[in-house]
């Protein structure tokens, strides 16, 4: 299932970026982005460490020149530690609902594409295309339900 989803998203973000000019976060983050839809504390607080590399990313571009593949490591190193401090440290106290991110990587590649187009249009892009992978793989599986991952 996991395979099929990355697959369309990665098909579903190469035909939007040429259609629309618009990137979904990233080649592999629409994929993943459906196969979390269930859950969206998960959603929740991969955009909040996305948004907060972002402003991380903003900060130190007044003060170093940031562009370029220096932005891309940046957001990623930026995304991937903020990620981590969020599984390590918070934690909603209702049953087993964990307030984390997606991956180690999404939120740094949302971040970076944040700041290369635009916050609103970076997440309206990400939740539709989100919805649409996730509407297609279960039009692939035959309804089946996608499995927590």
């Amino acid at each position: 299932m996991i395979e099929i989803a990355i697959g369309i998203g990665v098909a579903f973000s190469l035909v939007f970026h040429e259609v629309f000019g618009l990137a979904a976060g990233g080649i592999v983050v629409p994929g993943y982005i459906a196969l979390n839809f269930h859950d969206p504390y998960r959603l929740a607080g991969t955009l909040i460490v996305a948004l907060l590399a972002w402003i991380c990313v903003r900060i130190i571009g007044q003060f170093v020149f940031v562009y370029g593949r220096r932005r891309m490591v940046l957001a990623v190193l930026l995304g991937f530690i903020f990620g981590y401090f969020l599984r390590q440290i918070f934690t909603i106290g209702i049953g087993d609902v964990r307030l984390e991110a997606i991956g180690y990587i999404i939120p740094g590649l949302i971040a970076n594409w944040m700041e290369r187009q635009g916050v609103f249009k970076t997440i309206t892009t990400l939740l539709i295309g989100g919805a649409i992978v996730r509407l297609m793989v279960i039009l692939v599986t035959g309804g089946r339900l996608i499995s927590n991952v």
